[in-house]
């Protein structure tokens, strides 16, 4: 094979390779559209190069709030057993309760915490000695400021919600729509939860909960979009930057940019990010430093850093990029 057949061979190997790279055929399109410049232009094709990941999710330690453990005896309990907190208590305490997911603890703390303040709001305490009266006090007050943080950790120590930003992730291929509807229902529930964690009128459902978190555990959504976000802002820029470097008055015109299918993900990855964005934000409590690090650099609707404000200057320039070529008359 001779050198001049054998490099553009090398080249469109490298090309594939890369768009391989992404997985689910991300890089498809982006290598589809780059050819379709390429072959407007009659140039040699873009250069493309491989696209970063996305940031790793904070550790365990660092994204969640220490919560100080109750250590009160089952004789003091069974003093507030008219509260009917004993059972409930004992349940927790054993030995499955113990190993519970963090969702169920969550459960367990909601449903402690209503039964408590409802105990407190009756004419129980009447009935209670000082000592006792002063310790329903004591454990309503204290659940009380703690149920925000336990929600905190019910959310950011689950394992669907962690895997949702896992870094052993792809990017999407564009051309196929996003199923978002589950997850969305799934981030509406977890909101209502969390806006209505100090209501007694609003009842859990145990099965509602995890069939919901269920949907979100089926595949990394977060980090796909993100990654889709970060691979779609890298090959808009290397076309913008393609098409700087030809001439604008040369005899040639660029046909019809199919974008179709990128605005239908434009619109869904808003939607999400913004879902996400509220949920995080909606907690009644100050978040650890690497959870709000992390959302403002990966998250953020705003961050000029974080990839959907790299994504939505990237496909400006682009837009401008090609606006200063011909337009083919056939478009």
């Amino acid at each position: 094979m001779t050198r001049g057949v054998w490099i553009p061979c090398l080249l469109t190997l490298m090309g594939a390779l890369m768009a391989g790279c992404q997985g689910n055929d991300a890089g498809e399109p982006w290598v589809a559209y780059h050819q379709q410049l390429a072959d407007d232009l009659s140039s040699p094709p873009v250069e493309r190069s491989a696209v970063d990941n996305i940031g790793a999710f904070p550790e365990q330690r660092e994204r969640l709030i220490p919560v100080e453990e109750i250590r009160e005896g089952m004789l003091n309990i069974y003093a507030l057993r008219e509260c009917q907190i004993t059972s409930l208590i004992a349940a927790r305490n054993n030995q499955l309760g113990r190993v519970a997911p963090p969702s169920q603890h969550w459960l367990y703390e909601r449903e402690l915490w209503q039964r408590l303040d409802a105990c407190l709001q009756s004419d129980v305490p009447d009935g209670l000695s000082p000592e006792n009266r002063a310790r329903l006090e004591q454990l309503a007050q204290l659940k009380t400021e703690q149920l925000p943080a336990v929600s905190w950790n019910a959310l950011f120590d689950s394992e669907e919600w962690v895997k949702s930003f896992s870094r052993a992730s792809s990017a999407l291929d564009i051309r196929t729509p996003l199923p978002i509807d589950n997850p969305l229902a799934a981030i509406d529930y977890l909101q209502q939860m969390i806006s209505t964690q100090f209501s007694h009128t609003w009842q859990q459902d145990s099965s509602e909960l995890e069939n919901h978190l269920k949907s979100l555990h089926q595949r990394p959504l977060t980090a796909e979009i993100l990654r889709t976000l970060l691979l779609a802002a890298q090959r808009l820029n290397e076309a913008s930057t393609y098409l700087t470097h030809q001439d604008p008055q040369a005899a040639t015109c660029l046909s019809a940019w199919e974008s179709a299918p990128l605005d239908q993900f434009e619109q869904d990855a808003r939607t999400w990010l913004t879902a996400i964005n509220q949920l995080i934000t909606s907690q009644p409590i100050e978040p650890p430093d690497a959870a709000r690090r992390y959302q403002a650099r990966w998250l953020s609707l705003e961050n000029d850093q974080a990839p959907w404000a790299q994504y939505q200057q990237a496909r400006a320039l682009h837009e401008a990029t090609r606006d200063a070529h011909p337009q083919c008359e056939d478009n």
